[in-house]
């Protein structure tokens, strides 16, 4: 079959449009219909659902209104700097417009009474602690899927710890297990994870590469697959206080888009994470309105149609 196909088409004779007809209709046979097809012949390869972050300037920034759907987003950061805030308020979000959503949490520190104050329905979130990285990317891949889930968090990737590592000795040196691990796992997610239209938000850590002279010295957990197989890298910093009188009552973070398959990257935005509420949204509206604006600000005041708003703390009102 494969022979008679190879000579439809070097033979220069047969017209391109049949020879392409028969390799098509070849495929169709041996792997099924819909194995391929003309990409704006399906609708819903086109069009993009996604969920809000929660933050009105990060989804801006973003460029599509949101995080994809059906791809794999990777959010990294240094320690308290709001990563696992941002993947609840997504979660938080995808249950509001009635998403089924998990969250695998390899770290074992997810806080409920934080999450409830984010938003999150304890009652309909599915949560999982495993025991090694295995287990947990196995839990991921059999909720990707069954097709159910829309949003499914992993916390964090540097807990991912391979069952051989637990099962061996304090100092055995086992290197590249995890990112081996990682790569072996992201080859077998990604595609079900686009069929499914299950969002995968894979929190990371950073650390500090030894003898770096020049340029950044930081790297992420878990090898370079994460890298290439996310559409969407968060790198999300807490830049300073946000101060009530002389107490802090929240941080200053900065995230940058550094990787967008689904718009142009490297945007950033600022915007104040509250403790115990998440994203100051009044904030970001009176940011966002100062910007287009409609909002005026005069030293720490804001006004809008010479009415006084408020005063700023930090950045929120």
């Amino acid at each position: 079959m494969a022979q008679n196909s190879l000579r439809l088409v070097e033979d220069k004779s047969v017209d391109k449009s049949k020879a392409l007809e028969a390799a098509l209709s070849q495929i169709e046979r041996s792997f099924g219909k819909g194995s391929i097809m003309k990409l704006g012949s399906n609708e819903n390869v086109v069009e993009v659902e996604t969920v809000s972050t929660g933050s009105l300037s990060l989804d801006i920034a973003l460029g599509i209104g949101g995080l994809p759907k059906g791809r794999i987003i990777e959010i990294y950061g240094p320690e308290s700097s709001g990563k696992t805030t941002l993947a609840l308020q997504t979660i938080a979000e995808a249950q509001k417009k009635g998403g089924i959503c998990a969250f695998v949490d390899a770290e074992h520190a997810l806080d409920p009474v934080y999450a409830r104050k984010l938003g999150v329905d304890l009652q309909s979130l599915l949560i999982s602690q495993p025991d090694t990285g295995e287990q947990a990317l196995e839990i991921t891949d059999t909720l990707v899927r069954s097709g159910a889930v829309d949003v499914l968090v992993v916390d964090s990737v540097a807990a991912l710890t391979p069952r051989a590592e637990i099962e061996g000795e304090m100092g055995d040196s086992l290197p590249g297990l995890q990112a081996r691990l990682m790569s072996q796992a992201l080859r077998k997610l990604t595609a079900s994870i686009s069929k499914s239209k299950c969002m995968v938000i894979f929190i990371n850590q950073i650390r500090m590469k030894i003898g770096v002279m020049f340029g950044s010295p930081e790297t992420t957990t878990g090898g370079n697959a994460l890298k290439f197989y996310a559409s969407v890298r968060l790198d999300i910093r807490r830049i300073g206080a946000v101060k009530e009188r002389e107490e802090v009552v929240g941080n200053q973070t900065r995230v940058k888009v550094v990787k967008n398959k689904m718009a142009p990257p490297f945007k950033q935005v600022e915007f104040d994470i509250m403790y115990g509420e998440g994203v100051s949204k009044t904030g970001e509206l009176v940011d966002l309105g100062v910007k287009a604006g409609i909002v005026e600000k005069s030293g720490a005041w804001f006004s809008y149609n010479s009415q006084r708003l408020g005063q700023v703390i930090g950045r929120a009102v």
